[in-house]
């Protein structure tokens, strides 16, 4: 990272990031072409490995992309808030990112499904509830998860009231 004063190097502090922000913007490769797609997610972070999940209707461009080329990129950001100056040149932006590279893999079984968006619901609605889904609503669906393989994290903060 070129500003290491902006490096995040606590994986705990990177965490928090991912489980702070709601939404991720998954970039994939469509024939050396970029494609990125803002997604609500769910994740786990269990033996030093975070896991991404997402899902969507099984059919449409994203999920074609991923199955060609199964690498992928995401970006979370939260906590942003401008930073005002007298000379409009000094304006900047208070933030934190997140951002990882990794491999998309498609989640066939019923049950790990339901795993997946469990994680999904857990993180974006605060409740650690397992619900149940009718087995035909998990066979109308895709869920993928994202095994990330690096992951860094990056902030400016708010300058310290005067």
């Amino acid at each position: 990272m070129r500003r290491k004063d902006k490096e995040i190097a606590d994986m705990g502090e990177i965490i928090e990031i991912v489980r702070e922000c709601k939404v991720c913007r998954l970039a994939l490769s469509d024939n050396d072409r970029p494609y990125v797609i803002p997604l609500n997610y769910g994740f786990t972070f269990e033996n030093n490995q975070l896991t991404l999940f997402f899902h969507s209707a099984p059919e449409g461009k994203k999920n074609e992309i991923m199955k060609a080329n199964p690498l992928a990129c995401f970006e979370v950001d939260c906590a942003g808030s401008l930073i005002e100056a007298d000379d409009p040149c000094k304006y900047s932006y208070a933030f934190k990112s997140a951002i990882g590279f990794g491999k998309i893999v498609f989640v066939e079984s019923p049950g790990e499904k339901a795993r997946a968006l469990n994680e999904i619901m857990k993180h974006q609605t605060g409740k650690d509830t397992l619900y149940n889904y009718p087995p035909e609503s998990l066979e109308k669906l895709a869920v993928y998860k994202m095994l990330v393989e690096e992951l860094t994290g990056k902030q400016k903060r708010l300058p310290a009231p005067s």
